[in-house]
This record gives C-alpha cells, sequence and structure tokens, in this order.
C-alpha cells in the first residue's frame, strides 16, 4: 500500500501544513499548485489518495474528479473545501469522493480519512 498523499490546493500555505502535518504522521506527500499539475504527473499515479480543494482557478476539484473517472484512474479523493454548498457536496460524492472536508478542519480528522482512504484502497 502507497502512503503517499497528493496534496492539491491552490493555496501555498495550505500545502505546506497539510504536507507537514501528514509527513509528521508517517505520510509520503506530494504537492500540486493546480488540477492539470496533478493529473500530469508520473509520480502522482504511485499516490495512494489524494487531497482535492475545490476551488482552485483554472480546473478545480470537480473538473479533477471527471478526468480521474474518464481515464479510470481508481485513486480514493478526499474534497476539501471552504466554501461548501449541497450542490457541490452531492456533484463531489457522486464523483465518488470518499468524504468532503470543510475548512477549517481538525488534525485528527484529516489523519483519521486518511488513514481510512490508504486501507481501503488497498
Amino acid at each position: 500500500m502507497s502512503r503517499a498523499v497528493c496534496i492539491v490546493d491552490d493555496d501555498a500555505s495550505v500545502r505546506k501544513s497539510l504536507a507537514n502535518l501528514l509527513r509528521s504522521a508517517g505520510f509520503e506527500t506530494l504537492s500540486f499548485a493546480a488540477g492539470d499539475l496533478f493529473l500530469a504527473s508520473a509520480l502522482a499515479r504511485q499516490a495512494g489518495c489524494v487531497l482535492l480543494d475545490l476551488r482552485m482557478p483554472g480546473m478545480g476539484g470537480l473538473a479533477v474528479q471527471r478526468e480521474l473517472a474518464r481515464q479510470e484512474w481508481r485513486l480514493p479523493v478526499i474534497c476539501m473545501s471552504a466554501h461548501w454548498d449541497e450542490g457541490a457536496v452531492r456533484a463531489a460524492m457522486a464523483l465518488g469522493a470518499l468524504v468532503c472536508l470543510g475548512k477549517p478542519f481538525s488534525e485528527e480528522v484529516l489523519l483519521k480519512v486518511v488513514e481510512e482512504a490508504l486501507v481501503g484502497s488497498q
């Protein structure tokens, strides 16, 4: 099982803090500032799951999820956003998200859902 977690968020401070937290808990991390950079990465194909921000300039999280489905890339997706609405939650879940986290979320919740995503992807 890969312990690598991809972090896709346009906010550099969010990427850095999530990467630091995940690494301190024993996970490997790969960070991407945009959805298209994540999708183009050969290294991302080795990951165990992805933390995906839904609201980003350019290719947003829902578009990334649609592309993952189109490519039949079966990667567990944990969506996150500071701006949830019922339509976005329904769309993310319909596209296969395991969970939708509202920012800010606790370290404990994040580590729990990442562990569950990685165990479920075996």
